[in-house]
C-alpha cells in the first residue's frame, strides 16, 4: 500500500482524490494539508511544517501560493510529489523543475489521460499540416476558476509551438488590434461560465476545410483518478520530471 500525504484535502477535488484512493486500493491517504478540515477520515494539518506522518508520495490538488511549503517538505523528506494544481508562474515552474533534479515530481497542467491524448494529436495535426492552417484553441470552464486561459490551453498551444521551433505567438485579445490576422500565432480564448467543467477545442482552420480536435470532461472524478494513477507510476521511480506522456509511452 501506497501511503499518501493529500494537499488540499479538503476542497473539491481533496474529496474526489480521497475517494479514487479508496476505489483503487493501493492508494491510502495517512494525511491531508489544508487550512479547513471538514471532518476528513485522516489527519489534516495547517501546514507542511506541522505533519507528524510517514508518507511515501504527495498527491497536490491545493493552490499555487503553497508550492514552496510541498516542495521543501518534499526535498527534506525525499518524497516524491504529483503536483496537479494549475495557475503558476513561470518562476514557480522552474522551482518545480529544480526540484525534479533530485527527487521524482510528476507535474502536468491536466491530469485527465483524454487530454493529453487530444495534446499529442494536435502536435501531430500541426506536423502534418503546417502552416497552411490558422490555429485556435477554445477552453470553458465553471465561473469559478480563478485563472485564464487555462493551464490546459497554454499546455496545448505549446505542444503545438514545439512544431514550429517556438515561433509562434500567442493572441489573448484580439479586440484591442485592427488587423487581419497573421500567420504566426495562436488564438487563445476562454470562456467561463456556469458550471462547466473542462471543454478544449483545438481548430485548424484551412482553405475550405475546418479540423476540430475536442475533448469534453464531464466531472472531476476523471482529474482525480489521474492523478491517483499518476502516483502509483511515480512511486518508486527515479529523481526527474514526469507527466502524463510518460504514462503513455510507459504502458
Amino acid at each position: 500500500m501506497i501511503k499518501a500525504i493529500l494537499c488540499g484535502a479538503s476542497g473539491k477535488m481533496g474529496g474526489f482524490v480521497a475517494l479514487a484512493a479508496t476505489e483503487d486500493g493501493e492508494i491510502q491517504i495517512v494525511a491531508g494539508v489544508d487550512k479547513i478540515n471538514n471532518g476528513e477520515k485522516f489527519p489534516v494539518f495547517p501546514s507542511f511544517s506541522e505533519i507528524n506522518v510517514k508518507a511515501d508520495i504527495i498527491i497536490d490538488f491545493s493552490n499555487a501560493a503553497l508550492l514552496d511549503g510541498l516542495l521543501d517538505y518534499a526535498l527534506k523528506n525525499n518524497l516524491p510529489a504529483v503536483i496537479a494544481t494549475t495557475g503558476y508562474t513561470d518562476g514557480q515552474i522552474k522551482k518545480i523543475q529544480d526540484a525534479a533534479k533530485k527527487i521524482p515530481i510528476f507535474f502536468t497542467f491536466n491530469m485527465s489521460i483524454g487530454v493529453n491524448l487530444i495534446a499529442s494529436l494536435s502536435k501531430k495535426a500541426a506536423q502534418i499540416l503546417g502552416d497552411g492552417f490558422d490555429i485556435e484553441i477554445v477552453e470553458k470552464h465553471h465561473n469559478q476558476k480563478l485563472d485564464a486561459p487555462s493551464g490546459t490551453a497554454i499546455m496545448l498551444a505549446n505542444n503545438i509551438n514545439s512544431v514550429f521551433g517556438d515561433t509562434l505567438n500567442y493572441e489573448y485579445d484580439r479586440h484591442s488590434v485592427r488587423r487581419k490576422r497573421p500567420k504566426n500565432e495562436i488564438g487563445i480564448h476562454s470562456v467561463r461560465g456556469g458550471t462547466i467543467v473542462g471543454d478544449h477545442d483545438v481548430i485548424f482552420a484551412g482553405h475550405d476545410e475546418i479540423i476540430t480536435i475536442s475533448h469534453s470532461a464531464r466531472s472531476k472524478e476523471v482529474f482525480a483518478v489521474g492523478a491517483v494513477r499518476a502516483a502509483k507510476f511515480l512511486y518508486g521511480k527515479k529523481p526527474g520530471l514526469y507527466d502524463m506522456n510518460s504514462i503513455m509511452s510507459f504502458e
